[in-house]
């Protein structure tokens, strides 16, 4: 799960260098790769970034889904995150993993967006 991390670090630092343009395009590049990594894994569906107002910003899944997995799962990691900081202040959510009897959705949140990973459980 380290990967995931990755990408959440790099797109904070894309975020972050708003006028550098040569270090923004070395990010988006390193971040497309990881990305493409995450996809090539066994059992992968579908991956999407989602800023903080719950926005897609890249994903491999058609527009109507993207839409309500953004929606659905942007609502769900805020209240989760809300519980965890509800149960200590000092806290707060580095990870979000639901397993159904179909998929499994695993949330790594950031500051400025979600990376999510919808995957095959039986693969």
């Amino acid at each position: 799960m380290s990967f995931i991390k990755e990408v959440i670090t790099w797109m904070g630092i894309l975020a972050s260098e708003g006028d550098k343009a040569a270090h923004i395009k070395s990010a988006e590049a390193e971040v497309e790769e990881t990305l493409k990594r995450i996809q090539a894994h066994k059992g992968v569906i579908a991956t999407m970034v989602i800023n903080a107002e719950g926005i897609p910003i890249r994903t491999t899944l058609d527009n109507s889904t993207t839409v309500q997995y953004a929606g659905l799962l942007h609502q769900l990691t805020t209240k989760a995150r809300s519980s965890v900081r509800d149960i200590d202040p000092q806290n707060d959510l580095t990870f979000l993993r639901i397993r159904s009897k179909k998929h499994e959705i695993m949330i790594a949140p950031d500051k400025e967006y979600l990376l999510i990973v919808i995957q095959n459980p039986c693969e």
